[in-house]
């Protein structure tokens, strides 16, 4: 691997890794994001994200996250083998935030921020249980929105310099509507990173491969749109004077 390639592996691992200790470290301190620091939990996500795209965007697209690198990868913007790259850096950087977790809070009694799906949820006065299908499909979602915006913003270049607000407050909104029913990982070093480290693997899978489903279908829908739009570049053009 060439040596030019090292600072974009260090940038996913650092990034990464500030995500996990800052998010599920919010998530465990304020009870979870099925508790009543969801807000908080939301914030202390997205503003990291958007804080590290800022930092290390320019050195490696700012990815810290599995599902948009196979997103990224999907729509042609970077190559196999620098994915998997990517995907090990972050995945060794969400582990290595839960190991300090462990250390800094004194165990996993907390669950380092485990995502779980919800049990006896009550909305509208009703019990609701998430099955692994309706997570499965709230994670896939999830991943759906932040890939989709990914790759319109900071691989598309429509948004300029305003793409690591776009990619943060996604992130504020998507764990606002999901975290009480999944945890609203929506990234699978964010998921396995405290499942490996409590030993809780319970539903891992479905962690690990939502999103990954969810980034595929946007990574599609982006070259479908980028096609559409590349076909007809009058239609969106004021008619001359």
């Amino acid at each position: 691997m060439p040596n030019s390639f090292a600072p974009k592996l260090l940038a996913e691992f650092i990034g990464t890794f500030a995500l996990v200790f800052i998010g599920a470290g919010a998530a465990s301190i304020v009870g979870g994001a099925a508790g009543g620091g969801i807000t908080a939990v939301a914030f202390a996500h997205g503003l990291t994200l958007m804080i590290f795209i800022c930092a290390y965007g320019s050195i490696s697209g700012g990815h810290m996250n599995p599902a948009v690198t196979v997103g990224v990868l999907a729509a042609g913007a970077i190559t196999a083998a620098e994915a998997v790259s990517y995907i090990v850096s972050q995945i060794a950087g969400g582990v290595a935030a839960a190991l300090l977790l462990r250390i800094v809070l004194g165990g996993v009694a907390t669950g380092l921020g485990t995502p779980e799906l919800a049990h006896g949820l009550v909305l509208g006065g009703a019990p609701v249980t998430i099955t692994p299908a309706i997570g499965f499909m709230v994670e896939a979602v999830l991943a759906f929105f932040l890939v989709t915006v990914v790759l319109s913003t900071a691989v598309a270049g429509r948004a300029a310099h305003l793409a690591p607000v776009a990619i943060g407050l996604t992130l504020v909104f998507n764990i606002l509507m999901g975290g009480a029913l999944t945890g609203a990982a929506f990234n699978p070093a964010r998921a396995l990173g405290p499942m490996i480290v409590t030993g809780n693997l319970s539903d891992a899978w479905l962690y690990g491969l939502a999103p990954i489903v969810g980034a595929i279908i946007a990574a599609v829908g982006h070259l479908g749109l980028s096609a559409l739009t590349d076909e007809r570049p009058a239609a969106a053009a004021a008619p001359a004077e």
